[in-house]
């Protein structure tokens, strides 16, 4: 027999941010659906790394969404049994410049981030060592940003979900959605999925990577791009490196437009003991091939800033699909094209740490209320239909 299921509200996608779309609306009072195809975090979310950062952020929209999403992580981490269960951990971060020029640039940026708020201490070449004993010598200087946080990215996400269903959220895994379901006047009415109708008069579309493909269904054009990005975990280890640290080269990637492979050296420590390695940036569409040059070049910029990494093993490596928008602002609220439509989605390799915010502004635009953030720079019409990429022209 066909399912039919009602409620006030239908979250698409399971991942960081669909997971506290739905918290946040359960915890407002609305009755919600929370549909995945596949499993909790088995996206994006389950390849990230669970950075929760402000170091990385130009000011702007998306740093005052960093600053209030930090603010939300840290509640939910003081909320009973939820910090250790997430690995809440406020390690900081160490944004480390590898030439003076560069040093130069990212104390400037620092003095722009202060002033929005971000806590951006300079640490000259005689501190850096007390900060990270292991870093390679001879380096001009960094940024510390204790602000910078980190989880552990799927356990956090099934947390929030855990969280969200104690409200009252109700979870279905393995729904694909086929289709939207609208009214005489366009607005929304459910989705149709293959398991059954889900009636509702509001649809978040929190696909993530996939927050295109939503949209399609609703008939609007949302330009998100899978861009991928590779990983490497090292064996457990003592505690080697005790902050976020990274070159100063991975701003200016994380803000690249290029859909060529860039890397730039970030490494961090994690409470199981692995290091993870990162970071690679490449819009090639959804292939998941495993590239051995790719892995070969985070592992000469990891050595260059620790230079102990070339004794250790690392023990695999995996990748994820980053949702690119063409702008870096994801999209975020309602979408006037089509009444009930509601996005959160495109928020590239921020995700984990947004992903409170948005859930919050989400939760607040469905209950009508004035939300706590300026919505408008992450209006989801803000893309007119021409401005597609030749990914999405070929596809």
């Amino acid at each position: 027999m066909t399912k039919r299921l009602t409620c006030d509200v239908v979250v698409v996608g399971a991942g960081m941010t669909g997971a506290a779309c739905a918290l946040y609306a359960a915890r407002a009072g609305l009755r919600v659906a929370l549909v995945d195809r596949g499993s909790v975090a088995g996206g994006t979310t389950g390849a990230g790394e669970g950075n929760l950062l402000v170091s990385d952020k130009e000011p702007g929209p998306q740093l005052e969404l960093a600053l209030h999403s930090l603010r939300l992580w840290a509640e939910l981490a003081a909320e009973p049994g939820m910090g250790d269960a997430v690995e809440y951990e406020r390690k900081g971060g160490v944004v480390v410049a590898t030439a003076p020029e560069g040093l130069a640039a990212l104390e400037e940026l620092a003095v722009e981030q202060r002033a929005a708020g971000v806590e951006a201490i300079p640490v000259d070449p005689g501190e850096l060592r007390s900060l990270e004993p292991h870093l390679a010598p001879g380096l001009p200087g960094a940024v510390h940003y204790p602000q910078d946080a980190q989880v552990m990215p799927s356990r956090a996400a099934a947390h929030l979900v855990r969280a969200a269903r104690a409200a009252g959220a109700r979870l279905h895994t393995g729904w694909t959605v086929t289709g939207v379901l609208r009214a005489a006047d366009g607005s929304v009415r459910g989705v149709r999925t293959d398991q059954g109708d889900i009636h509702a008069p509001a649809l978040v579309n929190a696909a993530g990577t996939w927050g295109g493909e939503v949209a399609a269904l609703a008939g609007v054009h949302l330009p998100v791009l899978p861009r991928r990005g590779f990983v490497l975990v090292t064996e457990p280890l003592p505690r080697m490196v005790h902050h976020k640290v990274y070159a100063a080269d991975y701003v200016a990637d994380v803000a690249s437009d290029s859909a060529a492979l860039q890397t730039s050296p970030v490494v961090e420590g994690t409470a199981a003991g692995p290091i993870l390695i990162g970071a690679s940036r490449e819009r090639v569409g959804f292939d998941r091939s495993f590239s051995l040059p790719v892995v070969r070049s985070l592992a000469a910029d990891a050595t260059r800033l620790f230079p102990f990494l070339e004794q250790v093993r690392a023990m695999r490596s995996y990748l994820g699909f980053r949702p690119y928008m063409p702008d870096h602002l994801p999209a975020i609220g309602p979408d006037p094209r089509v009444p009930g439509l509601f996005h959160a989605c495109g928020h590239e390799g921020a995700g984990i740490g947004l992903a409170p915010g948005t859930g919050q502004l989400i939760a607040q635009v469905l209950t009508d209320k004035a939300p706590d953030l300026d919505l408008t720079p992450f209006r989801p019409d803000r893309f007119p239909e021409s401005d597609r990429f030749p990914e999405e022209e070929t596809e």
